[in-house]
């Protein structure tokens, strides 16, 4: 029986390896030496592409500081589950890889190490596992939500933003008009990506339910009135004041990820629906440090407007086949403690990856603005678990669905039988 080792214990009940043996590169770069002379190759998988320049840096810094251990960084664009499939198919998996919280369910049971009595597993509420076995190691905490540019708000408000103030859709939409009235010519930007629009933003609605997996079942099962249903609708009646008054209107699927989050920088926009890890492209455009994130305004009972979305996010996990040597665990064992336990680790987590960090002795006071907000959250115990068992393919086609709704070539309506049907015709996720 799969289960969970550590629960969420903050919510409230969101892209190494050392490979065996002969010469050259994989396809996607991965070294398949084991060592080079007496040096250990440590060859690390990340899936987080905003922050894989960090990565690599590190990756030369920790080589030089650690004699005998060489570290190489990959990332790949593909799914982490397809990703994964092929470098275990080609018996080359990565020894150190970076993987969603299915992937560890997934995969964990024939592939993953146990780190039970790593010390880091006590200063942690977010490791999982299966089988009372801990397999995962929580890279963060990360959580999604609307981000908002106080400065620029207060810039024609006169007023201090308060996020309490919009619990509301109609609240979120009467201070948007305002910020028009004041000469803001469009308050909000939307991340036309389908990630961000289908894997993030729709996936609220689910996840707020008060029985997830059954109505994630009754998806599946095609029973579930997705038009019909309070949350999803009052996600959407926010969605379309986002659409409202977002920048690029005119042609919304066209608007680039990096040109929202400038304006939002600028506070030439006001709100955008994102998470704290946008802060690494956000950082890049000289922004206000008053941003923060909220939740989502919502209609149906308010309730999601008091939480963010989210909690551990991205686990490392070691391969434990005979394809990864013991020198070669060894290294990847070093690493993550390197990470929880070393200065210049916890830093690297922290200052240079902008990640809030899922240990309690990491501190955290120099943590970017956007995750600052998260950890309050984290805090106060008002993240809403995030949904870790959609499949592969749901952000790629229910995301495809929700652009054009986004571009106006599909109604509610239209849009809703679209997620009904996707879900019917999918093979359920094994949890």
């Amino acid at each position: 029986m799969k289960k969970k080792l550590l629960a969420l214990l903050l919510a409230v009940a969101m892209i190494g390896t050392l490979v065996a043996c002969g010469g050259g590169k994989t396809s996607d770069g991965g070294d398949k030496k084991a060592s080079s002379g007496d040096e250990v190759v440590l060859t690390i998988f990340n899936s987080k592409s905003e922050i894989q320049s960090q990565f690599e840096e590190m990756a030369a810094e920790y080589s030089d500081s650690h004699e005998g251990v060489k570290v190489e960084v990959y990332y790949s664009s593909d799914t982490v589950a397809a990703h994964m499939a092929t470098k275990y198919s080609s018996k080359e998996p990565y020894a150190l890889a970076m993987v969603d919280a299915k992937d560890i369910y997934s995969l964990g049971a024939d592939h993953a190490l146990d780190l039970s009595e790593e010390k880091w597993v006590e200063n942690t509420e977010y490791a999982i596992g299966l089988e009372d076995k801990v397999l995962g190691f929580p890279v963060c905490v990360e959580a999604r939500g609307l981000m908002y540019n106080a400065d620029a708000i207060k810039n024609i408000t006169g007023e201090d933003f308060d996020p309490a103030s919009i619990a509301t859709t109609e609240d979120f939409d009467a201070l948007c008009q305002k910020l028009v009235d004041g000469g803001m010519a469009a308050p909000t930007g939307i991340m036309k990506e389908d990630w961000s629009l289908a894997a993030h933003f729709l996936a609220e609605f689910f996840e707020e339910q008060e029985d997830v997996d059954a109505y994630v079942d009754s998806l599946y099962k095609g029973e579930a009135d997705v038009a019909g249903n309070a949350k999803f609708n009052s996600l959407m009646d926010t969605f379309d004041v986002l659409k409202k008054y977002n920048y690029a209107a005119d042609s919304p699927v066209a608007a680039e990820r990096e040109t929202s989050e400038q304006k939002l920088a600028a506070g030439e926009i006001a709100f955008m629906f994102g998470g704290n890890w946008d802060w690494s492209l956000i950082a890049e455009y000289e922004p206000t440090e008053n941003l923060g994130m909220c939740g989502v305004p919502e209609t149906s009972d308010n309730s999601g407007s008091e939480y963010l979305v989210g909690g551990g996010s991205k686990y490392f996990m070691i391969d434990n086949s005979e394809y990864t040597t013991d020198e070669q665990k060894q290294a990847a064992k070093d690493f993550l403690n390197w990470l929880v336990f070393e200065e210049d680790g916890n830093k690297f987590l922290t200052e240079k990856c902008a990640l809030v960090p899922a240990y309690s002795n990491i501190d955290a006071s120099a943590l970017d603005p956007l995750s600052k907000s998260v950890k309050a959250y984290a805090d106060a115990g008002k993240l809403i678990p995030s949904y870790n068992y959609a499949p592969d393919d749901h952000y790629a086609v229910v995301g495809a669905a929700m652009q054009k709704y986004l571009a106006g070539e599909a109604d509610r309506a239209a849009f809703a039988e679209e997620i009904v049907n996707y879900w019917k015709s999918t093979t359920p996720v094994e949890k």
